[in-house]
């Protein structure tokens, strides 16, 4: 199917080859239990990160550069990245897909631009709706459904949903995650759609502008069932379940093998040694 800016090019997604990279080999009907085997899949198999900025390249979001990224060459990527790749799946299994803007808050109370791509899906036999955030980096591992007041605790991890009240809108929906101060804000939206180009738009911006925070210094994210760790600069800091963390900060030069060993980005040799031998991040 030719890319209209309406749908997501599920049929030209090579199926197969996705399913293996998320280890999923369940049944492949569009209902709640495979909705939940392939978030969870996605989400600890391909990992967060912004290298390809970091070394000078664009990042192109047709399914084709996904598929060769994500997929065959096992590297990760941001928001958009993911959630096209997942909402591209998720058509094929004949799930209902609708791509959302959000803003991420992480506490704050200014207004910050709406630069991260969720999905609000539908399954088959059902009524209900969840969103599935696959390309946040930090989880959550499950869908949640599009209740007010919505949590999920999936290995300790703990998500909320809540219906938030806006100035200029009322249907303003708010995604918290728990943390060791409790609950924390991690970003707002509502429920217009967007299409392919709006995603285009909003990664140029995230790709290219020097006030985005993936410009400056590598970034990345790897969560499973037992911890997070994220790569910010130099800076590899590891947050279990219960909130306990530790911070760790490590040479320019070690960054191509820690990605390797801990996040699952292997660059090939020309990629490793820029980064290794770049300037150190701002």
């Amino acid at each position: 199917m030719a890319d209209d800016g309406y749908g997501w090019n599920g049929g030209e997604l090579d199926l197969d080859a996705y399913l293996a990279r998320i280890g999923f080999g369940g049944d492949r009907a569009p209902t709640l239990e495979t909705l939940r085997a392939l978030q969870r899949g996605h989400t600890t198999s391909i990992p967060f990160e912004n290298l390809e900025i970091i070394l000078g390249r664009s990042i192109p979001l047709d399914l084709k550069a996904l598929q060769d990224k994500l997929v065959q060459n096992r590297r990760g990527g941001y928001c958009y990245e993911h959630t096209l790749l997942f909402a591209a799946a998720l058509e094929r299994l004949g799930f209902g897909v609708t791509a959302l803007s959000a803003r991420v808050t992480m506490g704050a109370a200014a207004i910050r631009p709406a630069t991260h791509a969720v999905l609000r899906v539908t399954t088959a036999g059902d009524d209900r709706v969840w969103l599935c955030d696959v390309g946040f980096g930090a989880g959550p591992h499950a869908p949640i459904e599009f209740t007010d007041g919505a949590e999920i605790l999936e290995d300790g991890w703990r998500f909320r949903l809540e219906r938030g009240t806006g100035e200029l809108n009322t249907d303003l929906w708010v995604l918290h995650q728990a943390g060791p101060e409790g609950w924390l804000d991690r970003h707002t939206f509502t429920l217009n759609p967007q299409y392919t180009l709006d995603y285009v738009v909003g990664s140029h911006y995230v790709s290219t502008s020097p006030r985005s925070p993936f410009t400056t210094r590598p970034y990345a994210q790897r969560f499973t069932a037992e911890a997070l760790h994220v790569l910010d600069g130099t800076t590899w800091t590891t947050t279990r379940p219960d909130g306990t963390a530790e911070t760790r900060e490590v040479e320019q030069s070690e960054l191509p093998r820690l990605l390797d060993e801990v996040f699952d980005v292997a660059l090939d040799p020309a990629d490793a040694a820029k980064l290794a031998h770049s300037d150190p991040p701002v």
